[in-house]
């Protein structure tokens, strides 16, 4: 039994060196900027481009001490539950941080990608203080008149982009679960928006309501179908 628990103990100190290793390897280019002489580094990002409903949702974070975490990584690759502690921790632990969106209205008019920098723009604009350095998922946003370095796939390298795709995932989500009080004919608390076969059938039964992105091809099949037109 106690070598079965000095096992265990081992396994789990291993894991946690493990983890600690990854965190120190996503603060690289937060380090980096730091060593330059940059005090508050930002990392911005977006999500809900892909969904066929709702508003597309970005956060910018901003950090001037690494940020470690146990978990923190892309939104994506974060279960649903830690997600929603993280965001608390990060927004306890950032220096500053801030939400903006670009509503299904704007995604109409602009089309979705640059409805996506409007919001993260937004979420800029609303922080405290502007960051010194900002890092973005591989997009440069030339409103922002500081020194700034698109990453690829910078949500999964940067932890301050990391953080910002976590932050502005939890609030997408919540304003989301908003919406299906509202229409729970979608599912939209399940799906978030996306196509899912649940969410592409309530379209073909109910029709788009007024949060769904017309002009997204499944949303304008259903929109056929009930012979109306994109706004």
């Amino acid at each position: 039994m106690a070598n079965s628990d000095e096992s265990r103990s081992n396994k789990r100190r291993l894991a946690r060196e493990r983890e600690r290793r990854r965190l120190v390897r996503l603060h690289r280019y937060e380090r980096a900027a730091l060593e330059r002489g940059f005090t508050f580094i930002g990392g911005v990002d977006e999500v809900g481009r892909g969904p066929l409903a709702g508003p597309v949702v970005a956060a910018c974070v901003v950090l001037c001490e690494p940020l470690m975490l146990t978990g923190l990584n892309d939104s994506k690759q974060v279960r649903p539950e830690l997600r929603i502690e993280l965001a608390q921790a990060i927004k306890e632990r950032a220096a500053f941080w801030a939400i903006g969106q670009a509503s299904v209205e704007e995604i109409e008019r602009f089309n979705i990608y640059h409805a996506s920098l409007l919001a993260m723009q937004r979420a800029i604009d609303a922080l405290g203080r502007l960051p010194e350095y900002l890092l973005t998922d591989a997009v440069r946003l030339r409103s922002f008149l500081g020194e700034q370095l698109p990453v690829i796939k910078g949500d999964a390298k940067c932890a301050s982009v990391a953080a910002a795709s976590i932050v502005a995932k939890v609030h997408r989500d919540e304003l989301l679960a908003d919406l299906d009080r509202l229409h729970p004919q979608y599912g939209f608390a399940a799906h978030k928006g996306y196509a899912t076969p649940q969410h592409i059938e309530a379209l073909a039964q109910h029709g788009p309501c007024e949060h769904h992105r017309r002009h997204f091809l499944r949303v304008a099949n259903a929109l056929t179908l009930f012979d109306l037109e994109p706004a």
